[in-house]
């Protein structure tokens, strides 16, 4: 059987739960996978998440080295974030350089970050203008199984919060934690046939109309957002969207990251 027809198939079947009120895994349309965060799970790393979405499975590390400044930033540190998608993960991912798809989710999760102002910059500083510190964000997927956008999210900030910068004795730059202000997290709303959901599995992922990924800080602010999908949205739509993300990320933030501190 082709993959046309298979994925037609997934499609009907999904639509069909949706106008009898359900989902295939049994959750309600706003009702989240089962989630587990675990963090310092990488002893070289100066920071490290392990996240759990349901099945959806990445862990997040930490780096820090010195560098030099961007121009137009001479007195701050540099953050970067990439993703891996191992092939081990999904029969969908292939081995080489970062796909597009790989390289958009690490920019949202990187736009969240950043935008928020998550990370004190200034205070990564070493040397105005010669040296500073540089934060690599860097991603691997483990399983997907759905979502790897707020599973990504949730593990960049759950490792960034326990992420410990080391001294510098050349400079007598002191080992600190990681200046962390604000705590970014995503949350993704998909539109299948007119119904919005939180939290879609791959399968639900791959038929939606619509994706909308949500990034707020820890005021309920809009830190970033994501749409992909052809079909449009309503204003009406979009408001509720925002709303369900905003809501819900405060959720994960009480839960999640709040009772989360620097390794010693």
């Amino acid at each position: 059987m082709s993959n046309e027809v298979i994925s037609a198939l997934k499609k009907d079947f999904i639509h069909n739960l949706v106008i009898e009120g359900k989902r295939a895994d049994g959750r309600g349309f706003f009702e989240m996978r089962d989630i587990s965060v675990k963090t310092n799970v990488i002893a070289k790393a100066e920071g490290s998440a392990y996240v759990k979405y349901g099945e959806t499975k990445v862990i997040v590390g930490i780096k820090l080295q010195k560098g030099t400044p961007f121009p137009d930033d001479p007195d701050k540190g540099i953050i970067m974030t990439g993703m891996e998608m191992n092939p081990l993960a999904s029969p969908d991912f292939e081995p080489g350089p970062p796909k597009e798809e790989s390289i958009e989710m690490a920019r949202i999760v990187d736009r969240g970050i950043r935008e928020s102002h998550s990370i004190d910059l200034a205070k990564l500083c070493i040397k105005e203008g010669e040296l500073v510190w540089m934060v690599f964000v860097d991603i691997s997927v483990i399983n997907d199984a759905g979502n790897l956008v707020d599973a990504s999210s949730l593990g960049a900030i759950a490792a960034l919060m326990t992420t410990t910068v080391p001294a510098d004795e050349k400079t007598g730059f002191p080992s600190m934690p990681l200046p962390i202000q604000d705590y970014p997290v995503g949350v993704t709303v998909v539109n299948v046939g007119g119904q919005l959901m939180l939290d879609p599995t791959l399968d639900e992922g791959q038929v939606c109309g619509t994706k909308l990924t949500v990034i707020t800080n820890k005021e309920g602010a809009l830190s970033g957002m994501q749409k992909s999908g052809s079909e449009a949205l309503t204003p009406a739509q979009v408001f509720e969207m925002v709303n369900l993300g905003r809501d819900k990320a405060a959720e994960l933030r009480e839960r999640y990251l709040f009772n989360l501190s620097v390794r010693s």
